[in-house]
């Protein structure tokens, strides 16, 4: 291809068309990936957020279980207690209160 005007423009042009179409592509790929978690557990957790805040780490499951089993969160598919969404889980140690939200929210997307 010359090196004018009329041949600058064109790789531009080819250029920016595979651009698009590899834009095109990833965007397609990533069609499938799941959402991540929205990081709006304060509101889904209700009382039991301050209560997590004010729990001695690092925890375990079943300590979890034991305090705040009866604590109902809200999910897309209704209230879920701490017990129901916990009981499937290995006893799993957490070192702060974001890691038990994080749990919970992945929990309840999941249901």
């Amino acid at each position: 291809m010359a090196d004018n005007k009329k041949g600058r423009d064109k790789q531009a042009d080819d250029e920016e068309r595979r651009q698009r179409e590899r834009d095109v592509e990833d965007a397609r790929d990533r069609a499938d990936e799941t959402e991540p978690p929205r990081d709006d557990t304060g509101e889904t957790l209700g009382d039991l957020d301050e209560a997590l805040e004010n729990h001695d780490y690092p925890t375990t499951t079943d300590e979890l279980i034991e305090a705040y089993g009866d604590h109902e969160v809200e999910s897309q598919g209704g209230s879920k207690s701490i017990d129901e969404l916990f009981i499937p889980l290995d006893d799993e140690t957490y070192d702060s209160p974001d890691e038990v939200r994080n749990r919970i929210q992945m929990l309840l997307n999941r249901g």
